[in-house]
């Protein structure tokens, strides 16, 4: 049997810390037999968890003779990390025990040093605070889960779910993480490389810049067929000043804002309305529905049917 300690910090988020409880306490192998014994443990033995106070059965220790160790969220990401937690966090790496974290756990796990390095997620809002507070860590956070083998480092409480379910399914095989999907009322064919949809908001409008009239014309223009020479005529600027500018007001380039901005309009659409796709194609300026598709999965990870279906 597969050994999960939970690793219960200050002010952690109860979603994130009851979701691997309730998933590996669930799993069954083929013969019945549970395939993993789950353990809450913690550094003190109440814990503050906001709305009520968490008893924990097991300590420290408990890290040392676990397979794998959970880091949940805490409301205070930034809170610093004791050092008997870091030490006991960074004993059980050297000993090759998996950990993982789920959402805003990622901090934690970060302040061990054990992410130095490594590619890693979180909750797309905490994302720019985590690569600012740990600049040696390449935050990515535009998917949904990241497995660098023995460290794993997950994005929202949802995608911890996701987390908790790819494990099952390299520990047991695919069989055993579908009954544990299906208990948990949730789909296995959300891969780690899935974006986090809700990071795809609208592409940056700075205020009061020299570019926000030209910004606004191009949102009401998404269905023309714009080049980087008909921007920059609109702007009455050359192309190489516009770029320029660009990059200096909202980080990215014309033709990558353009897109960008064509693709939100294009997830508004399919949230709102039931234009076939192709329709969606020509409103948001695609010049095919092929090209529609292409560019909507390579941005947000699924393909436009997909997203209506999860979100209209």
């Amino acid at each position: 049997m597969h050994s999960i300690a939970v690793l219960a910090l200050d002010q952690v988020i109860p979603f994130d810390l009851s979701t691997p409880i309730e998933v590996f306490s669930r799993t069954r192998l083929p013969d019945g037999r549970p395939g993993y014994q789950v353990r809450v443990c913690a550094e003190r033995p109440e814990v503050d968890a906001g709305a009520f106070t968490l008893r924990a059965p097991w300590g420290l220790e408990a890290l040392a003779t676990a397979d794998t160790i959970i880091v949940p969220g805490t409301a205070d990401p930034t809170a610093p990390l004791s050092p008997a937690v870091r030490d006991a966090l960074r004993a059980a790496a050297a000993a090759g025990t998996r950990i993982a974290s789920i959402c805003a756990g990622t901090f934690p796990l970060a302040a061990t040093g054990l992410l130095d390095g490594l590619r890693a997620t979180t909750h797309w809002i905490a994302a720019d605070a985590l690569a600012d507070a740990h600049p040696d860590v390449d935050v990515d956070p535009d998917v949904l889960y990241v497995d660098n083998g023995q460290i794993l480092t997950s994005a929202g409480a949802a995608a911890g779910l996701d987390l908790c379910l790819h494990m099952i399914r390299r520990d047991y095989g695919s069989s055993v993480a579908a009954d544990a999907a299906r208990l948990s009322v949730m789909p296995l064919e959300r891969e780690g490389g899935q974006a986090q949809f809700i990071v795809h908001d609208h592409p940056p409008r700075p205020q009061g810049s020299v570019l926000e009239p030209l910004l606004g014309w191009l949102q009401e223009n998404l269905a023309l067929d714009l080049s980087l020479d008909d921007i920059a005529a609109r702007a009455g600027t050359s192309t190489r000043t516009l770029i320029r500018r660009f990059r200096e007001q909202t980080g990215t380039t014309p033709l990558q804002w353009l897109h960008r901005a064509r693709v939100r309009q294009a997830q508004h659409l399919l949230e709102t309305t039931r234009h076939p796709v192709e329709r969606i194609a020509s409103q948001v300026g695609f010049g095919s529905p092929t090209a529609f598709r292409d560019r909507f999965k390579r941005t947000t990870g699924v393909s436009p049917h997909a997203y209506r279906r999860s979100f209209s």
